[in-house]
């Protein structure tokens, strides 16, 4: 074992016994929004490393937590059984929109603004369904029977959830890493660089997007599903729409898009720039975290393009080494 997995052995060792050491709930509370947030930062960076920029993921978030909440509500269908029915329906609707997109070239802004146009189609339904998902009012699971909290998956036990958040953000990093390692991560940046290229040399352009498509639609959904398990309420801001999609690409960029823990970086930021911005100036200011988001954004894309975590890895790496050693 080197010293990497021993430094991640520790750290996850530590994040595990956190909530048996320190138990504050509010604390606890956004532990868990970040690693949840982690996660879905985590799937969008999945596939905008390889500049397939989405500003559709708020759609397939969204998918995700309703789609759960409404067969439990209407159907008492168990979220465990929810969940992958939701996963499955986001991935249809990655592959209904990706599949034309990937298939006739079309690329570039061209992609962003289809996938900007998901987004919005997702929350445009959400509200107009209002007698079922309750429109911009927001919607509420239906409380668990006294007893059955594990079959609808509702806990109220902070260390509870904060264990769930934990194990999903982890294996949203071993995604990460295990896409870094596969051959797609070499097809995706020969696509990348030049489509025509890649194709001539063997790679079927259009199923190696798909994946990568994919992979971040199911993991984007699963995040919404577990966000609304957790919050016991949504609404079309808060899981769907283009502010959504916003957030994601800000926290990842801001975070550093190359590196695995850099969403975790970005969902930190926004976290707690927006309990920053709630605890301060209250309902005065609302919407005020979406202004600061656009505004560093350009800043970090001029100045910063690597993100944070980005940066500084490359500044350690360029170090010169002290005298005698090798």
């Amino acid at each position: 074992m080197n010293s990497r997995h021993a430094a991640w052995g520790v750290g996850l060792a530590a994040l595990i016994a956190l909530p048996f050491v320190y138990r504050e709930p509010y604390h606890l509370h956004i532990l868990v929004l970040i690693l949840i947030w982690s996660f879905a930062y985590t799937a969008w960076s999945i596939m905008g490393r390889f500049g397939l920029v989405s500003l559709g993921h708020g759609g397939f978030m969204g998918v995700g937590a309703y789609i759960t909440a409404l067969l439990w509500n209407h159907l008492g269908i168990s979220p465990w059984i929810g969940i992958p029915i939701s996963m499955m329906a986001a991935g249809v609707l990655a592959l209904i929109v990706a599949y034309p997109c990937f298939r006739f070239r079309i690329t570039g802004h061209y992609f962003v603004l289809v996938t900007l146009a998901l987004s919005g189609i997702v929350l445009q339904v959400i509200t107009a369904t209002r007698d079922y998902t309750g429109g911009s009012l927001g919607y509420t699971p239906n409380r668990a029977p006294s007893g059955h909290g594990l079959m609808a998956l509702q806990f109220d036990d902070k260390t509870t959830w904060y264990l769930i958040a934990l194990a999903v953000w982890v294996l949203g990093l071993f995604i990460w890493r295990w896409v870094d390692r596969s051959m797609s991560r070499y097809a995706m940046e020969a696509i990348s660089a030049d489509e025509d290229a890649a194709a001539a040399a063997g790679v079927n352009v259009t199923a190696e997007k798909l994946k990568i498509t994919l992979i971040s639609a199911l993991m984007t959904a699963l995040a919404g599903a577990l966000y609304c398990q957790y919050q016991m309420f949504i609404s079309p801001d808060t899981v769907s729409g283009i502010a959504v999609s916003l957030q994601m690409v800000f926290a990842v960029i801001v975070g550093g898009l190359y590196v695995s823990l850099g969403p975790t970086v970005g969902a930190i930021i926004t976290i707690l720039l927006a309990e920053g911005l709630r605890i301060g100036f209250g309902t005065k200011a609302v919407g005020w975290d979406n202004l600061v988001y656009g505004l560093l954004l350009v800043i970090f894309i001029i100045f910063l393009p690597k993100g944070i975590l980005g940066s500084v890895l490359d500044r350690l790496k360029t170090q010169p080494k002290p005298s005698g050693t090798k």
